[in-house]
């Protein structure tokens, strides 16, 4: 089957940012088409942790329950640190989703779902959705740009066959070795080589072993030793051994990619078992014996399944957008392992950049809109590296912070800040908060999660936000109501909606405005991706077409 020949957007790479952006564009109406080298879904774990602020862009999308059934129970989200498996003297500590004021901070509390899990059920989603524009097996081999798109070469990586798609938008989800972000002449600054590792992807029969001790990861204590991550607490595995490649160290070939990326794997990704016959088989010996030493069990039946080399750097492009090429994921920041928030900030990335580009695709926003992705998501993608670095270099461990997303705030032109918020405490803040969530949400930060009860299903605040922009206001406001029907009617996205109303009502009366910091009469402006994009903290004014000029101011359309 051919792929179309023209694409409002094109998306290269269908790792769990590229997937999750081509489900959020057919969910907000846009043509697309995926491009992507493998020929399946990943089939090793890497990533894991899925945080709350992914859970609530995965909630939005209708893959909440999904998720959380392919992954580990939250009985078994804990950190184990011991020698060995069997350490009679181990230590478990629990990763507690901490209440802000006695009150919880999202509805969709994070989990460990290995990636390979989570990128089949994302793609199940994606072809249900877009068909046959989510393309395995196809590589972008070049790109160019002429005449206000970019004509991009693609091929049908089992035929050879190549063809020439033009598209409005490329967006390069490929990874950290991205042939997008090369293509486009972006630079990536910051340190490589901070660690190197061989993950082993096998199976052992070790559910017995830890089931006084169930753990999400086991930190070995033993120098050297690394650790393992569970992939479902039972026969299937994940050990990540440290190794020196100038030291002649078992390594999985001749040296990883960047970032995590598959290179000179032994059976590679897609995986396969090692190889046969002499060489392979004393390899595999090697592997075996490197999994029996760190789990402290000298006859453990291991059935090595693949390896995976891979490096730690901490890595930033210079720039997310080049003309009508955009980055997203490992592709924009090579983050650390060390915190799990690589593939969460990716996550995040496409949740950004999704209904900018489905307003910009259907001609109501400016081109200009796009660039505020940048504006909001770089500095953020800066404090996460710096995190992440500090947290690999921490004697002590660290903590793993499911929350730290959640305080995510955007300074940009997407967003209208309060009448003279230069002298607001929260102006001049970092994008993200490791104090936690602060006590009321400004313009920028994501909307809070208020617990609602009531017969039509909605049971959180963050609930409410619709495909477009939605006006929220804390009961039925008659005035706001009108502003919106003005907008709509001037081709604006929005919809009006209440907090309480018919059987809907808060768990705690009144605490939504109070945590947005409105009065009664006042209102927000939740943009698509759940964060504030402008409040009142008044009543509608008598201009109806107030909210209209906020509108096109946020979105950049000229004469606003």
């Amino acid at each position: 089957m051919r792929v179309p020949t023209t694409t409002p957007v094109l998306i290269v790479g269908g790792g769990p940012v590229g997937l999750t952006l081509s489900v959020l564009l057919s969910e907000y109406g846009v043509d697309h088409l995926l491009a992507e080298a493998r020929p399946g879904t990943s089939r090793h774990p890497k990533a894991r942790g899925v945080s709350a602020r992914s859970m609530e862009i995965l909630r939005r999308c209708g893959l909440e329950d999904a998720v959380r059934q392919a992954g580990l129970p939250a009985s078994q989200v804990f950190f184990y640190r011991g020698r060995d498996l069997v350490d009679p003297e181990f230590v478990r500590t629990g990763v507690p989703v901490p209440a802000q004021d006695g009150r919880e901070p999202t509805p969709a509390p994070g989990l460990i779902c290995s990636q390979d899990a989570l990128e089949r059920v994302l793609a199940d989603r994606a072809r249900r959705l877009a068909g046959p524009a989510v393309r395995f097996g196809t590589r972008l081999e070049s790109f160019t740009e002429r005449d206000g798109a970019v004509h991009a070469v693609l091929e049908d990586r089992a035929t050879g066959r190549r063809q020439t798609v033009r598209a409005h938008w490329l967006i390069g989800c490929d990874g950290a070795s991205s042939t997008v972000r090369t293509g486009a002449g972006i630079a990536m600054e910051g340190p490589t080589g901070l660690g190197h590792y061989l993950s082993i992807r096998f199976e052992a029969p070790l559910g017995p072993v830890v089931a006084d001790r169930a753990s999400a990861s086991y930190f070995l204590t033993a120098p050297g030793r690394g650790g393992f991550m569970a992939v479902d607490n039972d026969r299937h595995w994940i050990y990540q051994h440290p190794f020196d490649p100038s030291a002649g160290d078992i390594d999985g070939g001749p040296g990883g990619g960047p970032g995590g990326d598959p290179a000179g794997n032994l059976g590679g990704d897609p995986g396969g078992d090692p190889g046969e016959p002499a060489a392979g088989r004393d390899r595999t010996s090697r592997l075996v014996a490197l999994v029996r030493a760190a789990a402290g069990i000298p006859d453990l039946e291991v059935t090595v399944r693949d390896t995976m080399a891979w490096r730690m750097d901490a890595r930033l492009a210079a720039g997310y957008r080049r003309s009508r090429v955009l980055l997203a994921g490992d592709a924009a920041h090579v983050v650390p392992p060390t915190g799990g928030h690589g593939m969460n900030t990716g996550i995040g990335d496409a949740d950004n950049l999704a209904w900018k580009l489905a307003a910009v695709t259907a001609g109501r926003a400016a081109d200009a809109l796009l660039d505020t992705y940048e504006a909001e998501r770089r500095p953020l993608a800066r404090q996460v590296i710096d995190l992440s670095l500090a947290n690999a270099r921490a004697r002590a461990g660290y903590r793993i912070d499911d929350e730290l997303l959640l305080t995510a705030a955007y300074r940009s032109t997407a967003v209208l800040p309060d009448p003279g918020a230069a002298d607001h405490a929260s102006a001049g803040r970092s994008p993200l908060d490791p104090a936690g969530l602060g006590p009321d949400a400004a313009p920028g930060e994501r909307a809070p999660h208020v617990r609602l009860t009531g017969a039509d299903g909605i049971t959180s605040t963050l609930d409410l936000a619709g495909h477009g922009f939605t006006l929220l206001t804390p009961a039925e406001a008659p005035a706001w109501r009108r502003q919106a029907e003005h907008a709509a009617a001037a081709g604006l996205p929005v919809t009006a909606r209440t907090v309480t109303g018919g059987d809907r009502n808060e768990s705690e009366p009144g605490s939504w405005a109070a945590r947005c910091g409105i009065p009664g009469s006042g209102a927000v402006l939740v943009r698509p991706d759940g964060h504030l994009a402008w409040r009142a903290t008044g009543p509608a004014p008598a201009d109806t077409g107030h909210l209209t000029a906020v509108l096109r101011n946020i979105l950049g359309i000229p004469g606003a």
